[in-house]
């Protein structure tokens, strides 16, 4: 018998506010750049590619390119797309 397994898709549980707060939370308490970048490419694919590139004005392929694993994103790239996507983030001493 054959078992065929499937990789895990963690933008398929990415379905509410608290639960995208809590995962970019985690990810930047762990302080992995390259993981950060994963997971806002992950909120965005939860969110859906399409209309974050109509919001933000960039290319489907590009915002693929851009969040994955090794890239190097311009903050203003990021910044657009949190904004997008409703994320705020916050400075607190």
């Amino acid at each position: 018998m054959k078992n065929d397994l499937t990789d895990f898709d963690i933008s398929q549980y990415l379905d509410n506010n608290e639960i995208i707060a809590e995962y970019l939370t985690q990810v930047i308490e762990e302080g992995d750049m390259d993981e950060l970048f994963s997971a806002i490419g992950n909120i965005a694919k939860a969110k859906g590619i399409s209309q974050i590139s109509k919001d933000t004005g960039l290319g489907r392929e590009s915002l693929y390119k851009t969040f994955k694993k090794g890239s190097k994103p311009r903050f203003d790239t990021v910044m657009k797309v949190l904004n997008s996507l409703g994320i705020q983030l916050k400075v607190v001493a």
